[in-house]
Order: C-alpha cells, then sequence, then structure tokens
C-alpha cells in the first residue's frame, strides 16, 4: 500500500490529516479500523488524512470519541473550529472551553458589542465586512456567524452564569450595518438588561482617563470560584490564571463598574441612541 508524505504546514487542513494519521497510527489502527470506530468510511478519513477533504464538525468530535480527546486541549473539535473560524488568537481557543460552564461572566469592550450580546444580523455585518477586506473566507464568515450562536446558547441553562458588561460608549454609538441592524441589536442590550441575571453598564466618554481598562478583557469565575482572565489587542490575546495578575484586573475591573453609568442610566442612553436612527 503507497503512503504518501503529507506536508502539515501546507495547510491548517493538512496539518489536521497529519494530526490525525500520526494519532491513528500511534494506535495502530488502519484506516478502515479508524472508519470503523468513527462510522464513516476509510476512504472518506483516508481523504481527510490527505487534505483532499475538510474535517466537518460531525467528523471532528466521532475522533475524538473514538481517540478519547474530546474536551481536552488537544480536541479535534478545538482544531476544527480553529480552521473554521480563520486564526483565532493565542488563548482564545482555550478560553472557550471554560466560558460555558462559568457561573460569573465578566466582559468589557471598546467599539463593538460584545459578541454574547450581538444579534445575527450585527455579527453577520461585521463577518461580511471582514470577507470584503480578505481577512476571511465567505465560508469562515458563516461559521463564525453560527458558532457565535452556539457560544450564546451554551449560556441558556437552568441556572446560567450571571453576566455583568460594561461596554465603553463608543459600542453603542458606532454605527455597524444599516439602522435597522442597529435599533434591532440595541433594543436587543434592552431586553438583554432586563434579564434577573445580569448588570449592563454603559461607560461613557466623559470619565476620560479616569477608565482604568484600556483594552477588551473578559473574566470568568469558575464553579470552584476561580477566576480567569482573557485580554486581547488587535493582533495578540493572553489567557491568564495567576491570581498575581488575575486579581488586579479583576480589582480594575470593579473600579470600571464604579465609574460606569448605573444600568437604569445605561439603558436610557441606549434608548435614546437607538431612537436617533431612522
Amino acid at each position: 500500500m503507497n503512503r504518501n508524505e503529507l506536508n502539515p504546514d501546507a495547510s491548517p487542513e493538512a496539518a489536521y490529516g497529519a494530526r490525525l494519521r500520526s494519532l491513528r497510527e500511534t494506535r495502530g489502527w488502519t484506516q478502515e479500523e479508524l472508519a470503523g470506530r468513527t462510522g464513516y468510511s476509510s476512504v472518506h478519513v483516508s481523504a481527510v488524512e490527505n487534505g483532499r477533504k475538510p474535517p466537518t464538525l460531525r467528523f471532528a468530535r466521532s475522533t475524538d470519541e473514538a481517540f478519547g480527546t474530546a474536551g481536552t486541549a488537544d480536541a479535534f473539535e478545538r482544531q476544527y473550529r480553529e480552521i473554521k473560524h480563520g486564526a483565532l488568537l493565542e488563548g482564545f481557543p482555550e478560553y472557550l472551553k471554560y466560558e460555558g460552564r462559568a457561573v460569573e461572566i465578566r466582559l468589557f469592550n471598546i467599539g463593538i458589542i460584545p459578541g454574547l450580546l450581538q444579534t445575527p444580523e450585527y455579527a453577520r455585518v461585521l463577518a461580511d465586512s471582514a470577507v470584503r477586506r480578505g481577512a476571511i473566507t465567505p465560508e469562515h464568515a458563516q461559521e463564525r456567524v453560527s458558532f457565535l450562536s452556539e457560544r450564546q446558547a451554551a449560556l441558556v441553562r437552568p441556572r446560567p452564569p450571571m453576566m455583568f458588561v460594561a461596554m465603553d460608549e463608543s459600542c453603542i454609538r458606532r454605527p455597524v450595518g444599516r439602522s435597522a441592524v442597529m435599533k434591532a441589536q440595541l433594543a436587543h442590550l434592552v431586553e438583554f438588561a432586563e434579564l434577573p441575571n445580569t448588570l449592563l453598564q454603559v461607560v461613557p466618554y466623559e470619565i476620560g482617563e479616569r477608565r482604568p481598562v484600556d483594552l477588551p478583557v473578559n473574566l470568568l469565575t469558575l464553579p470552584d470560584r476561580s477566576v480567569i482572565c482573557y485580554a486581547e489587542s488587535q493582533a495578540q490575546g493572553n489567557l491568564d490564571r495567576e491570581s498575581t495578575s488575575v486579581v488586579p484586573m479583576l480589582t480594575a475591573y470593579h473600579q470600571l463598574q464604579a465609574e460606569a453609568m448605573c444600568q437604569t442610566a445605561s439603558v436610557a442612553m441606549i434608548e435614546q441612541v437607538r431612537k436617533g436612527f431612522p
């Protein structure tokens, strides 16, 4: 049987296929044996290994079940999502593992409504804009919007997390898409603020230099009460679990909340901005 050499550096799909073959061969399985364990044909397994066919979410989950890698840092599902969503910033794929089981979520964003609060239409405008700039492909854009919906759905559970959201005033004033998109998005924020497990605050321009946080930041409190922090710039993301750096960020977030408008005033501003869109 001919065994062609794989080049994992050729593309993300090639890297996925090369890793799949390596792990399969480490287990001593043939392509037929892996096919039997995943419910796919050996022809399909071969095509994925050789980069001729991209992996699907179902295939990734099936291989994770076969190899026992589901829910781990080495999960094939994680690698699949990295392929589908383009080049995710460092630390973000790992952050996503914790987001769905956090008991408290604290968000701060500048310029753009936080992803977990975006409507599908608002998210689509942002994704389509990235396509026009050549940053992602149309396929990645569709996956990005679908994946955001999955993240949001994961937070709808019998005991949902408490969500604290602070948004720079620029988030609600920056037009994204047509007026109808912005009006619907702002109306969604008002509905979000009415939920029993949420606190929404606008950080007004007028606080100026008193704003203690200058970059978007996500803080997650996990069931064991540990806190992790994910912060990013335009080109770099960082996931941090060390208390020596996470605790100061949590303190800064509390200071940010103290400077922000109360929820009632924030909702009033959002409503005022919404009415300003024709």
